[in-house]
């Protein structure tokens, strides 16, 4: 059995009044270029992943929350070369400010079902299924 480093990483699913969950596009030059996934990073050595999700969104999408408002949902697991990205998503329906693509090349707002025809990561394909249960 090999043993692969974790890579702790946690996302948000923002959605809206209308049940639609906010998607951004990953930028050209990273790895995964042009795929579209739900906001949010790696956790960093001392945060917790709420903390960091925190962080994340305020960094990537210029938007303020609290931990109250991440209901946590589901995680995902995915090998990635010499790592093993573990994936926290949380529902969030509560945030400030309104969404902007600081990191990303687009943003999308997106019914969960319609994520089915979207590229996006191989970690995040199992969440949809849930996401379209939870909405």
């Amino acid at each position: 059995m090999t043993s692969a480093f974790p890579l702790l990483v946690v996302a948000a699913a923002l959605v809206d009044p209308d049940g639609r969950v906010l998607l951004q596009q990953r930028p050209p030059g990273k790895a995964m270029a042009g795929l579209w996934e739900f906001p949010g990073g790696k956790v960093e050595m001392g945060e917790t992943p709420e903390a960091a999700l925190i962080r994340e969104l305020e960094e990537e999408l210029g938007i303020r929350t609290h931990a109250s408002c991440l209901a946590p949902a589901a995680f995902a697991s995915e090998a990635l070369g010499d790592r093993h990205l573990l994936l926290l998503l949380y529902v969030c329906r509560k945030w400030e400010g309104l969404p902007e693509a600081r990191h990303a090349t687009d943003l999308k707002w997106v019914r969960p079902n319609q994520m089915y025809a979207l590229d996006m990561p191989p970690a995040d394909l199992p969440l949809i299924g849930l996401l379209d249960s939870l909405i």
